[in-house]
């Protein structure tokens, strides 16, 4: 088995969760690839008797792994699929940070968690993925153009509320006059969408939900459309610039720029073990059935 895995931080207190996860990992003869910069960085945090295999990029990685390790928290699995992309790896999320409706795996759980993949004991979900394009062309999303969890545009050097016009399917909609609008996927529907009130969607559903952020105009409500809808977007302000953000990387468009969102012709793969799922998830992450009466 060949695995890669990835990074952002050392978090407090992780350093025997990393030497826990890979020699484990070595037990079973695993073949491990690690991304530079995080090897760089827990190696200056503890002891690192073997020496690993490294990568740097979406460049250096193929089809051949049988599985990504993310180590962090949902945002640290967001920067998982800009190395991964369509390169169709699962990812399996190890949970090192706070609320993580992604990384699902807690610190403890390494070892059952390494002997269920190995066993095969897991179910790989696909999820959809946002695709962007800009008229004019915006070099800074042009390589990494697509989002797991949302697409937002958003206010910039202001505090005046922007107008976002919509189409849907050349169809118009409606305009926005908000802080901003959100389109998630319904992996992103628990995320910022969710804090803006809009619908917990589940993972299997083929649907987009578009989320105004504070609202002026107060009838504006979240909705959900077909995922094979194609969203066009033109915002309009007192500024030059507005922003828009893929996730967690954010770039600055032009106001009355074309802003094109699609379903991306890939999706992202996670990885289920056996004895997990999305709504034991839920629950847990929102206390659904707690009673916090005493």
């Amino acid at each position: 088995m060949k695995i890669g895995i990835y990074g952002q931080f050392y978090h407090k207190n992780s350093g025997e969760y990393i030497t826990y996860l890979l020699h484990n990992l070595q037990q079973y003869g695993v073949d491990i690839y690690i991304e530079k910069k995080y090897y760089e960085i827990f190696s200056e945090k503890i002891e690192v008797k073997e020496t690993y295999k490294t990568f740097e990029s979406y460049a250096d990685l193929d089809e051949s792994f049988d599985l990504f390790f993310s180590i962090g928290g949902d945002g640290t699995i967001l920067r998982t699929i800009t190395l991964v992309q369509d390169l169709n790896i699962p990812i399996i999320g190890i949970n090192t940070g706070r609320l993580g409706f992604l990384a699902t795996i807690q610190k403890e759980e390494i070892q059952e968690a390494i002997a269920k993949i190995v066993r095969k004991e897991y179910t790989v979900i696909e999820r959809s993925v946002l695709a962007v394009e800009t008229s004019p062309t915006n070099e800074d999303i042009l390589e990494m153009n697509f989002a797991l969890n949302e697409v937002t545009v958003a206010r910039k050097d202001t505090t005046s509320m922007i107008t976002v016009k919509t189409h849907l399917n050349d169809e118009y909609l409606t305009s926005y006059w908000a802080d901003g609008l959100i389109v998630a996927t319904p992996t992103g529907s628990t995320g910022y969408s969710l804090s803006c009130g809009g619908p917990v969607i589940t993972p299997n559903n083929n649907n987009f939900v578009l989320t105004p952020i504070a609202p002026h105009n107060l009838n504006a409500r979240p909705l959900v459309i077909p995922d094979h809808t194609t969203i066009r977007l033109e915002v309009s302000g007192r500024e030059d610039k507005h922003l828009i953000s893929l996730d967690s990387r954010i770039a600055t468009v032009n106001i009355n720029s074309m802003i094109t969102i699609k379903k991306a012709p890939f999706t992202v793969k996670l990885v289920e073990l056996k004895g997990q799922s999305f709504l034991k998830t839920l629950r847990k992450k929102l206390l659904w059935g707690e009673d916090k009466r005493n």
